[in-house]
């Protein structure tokens, strides 16, 4: 009968032991997953490949072929009475994505 008591209270303290504590927190996740920024953008992506991470056309702002600036309006909702949209601006060199650089639209100028 001991035997099994005993038994009993070693599987409930290693179940305890495994069980995270009251109010303990959760493990920390890597830099990159923390990011707001989530955009599938890799640096060498072809403009074909960049449009398809991107779910949408890109749109040429110019630029001599292989050196191109392209833009991508991304559409992100709003409030329903103004429109919210973004321009990332996209650099190519020797036809692979070099850079990126996002405009939220704001005009400063004028606040």
């Amino acid at each position: 009968m001991k035997q099994a008591i005993l038994a009993a209270s070693a599987v409930l303290l290693s179940m305890s032991a495994q069980a995270e504590p009251f109010g303990g927190t959760q493990p920390r996740r890597p830099f990159i997953a923390t990011l707001s920024n989530n955009t599938p953008l890799a640096f060498g992506m072809d403009a074909e490949q960049t449009a398809r991470a991107l779910g949408q056309p890109l749109q040429y702002v110019r630029g001599r072929p292989g050196n191109e600036i392209y833009l991508a309006l991304r559409n992100l909702g709003g409030s329903g009475l103004i429109p919210y949209r973004h321009r990332l601006f996209l650099q190519f060199r020797h036809g692979r994505l070099a850079g990126w650089k996002e405009d939220y639209g704001e005009n400063w100028m004028w606040e």
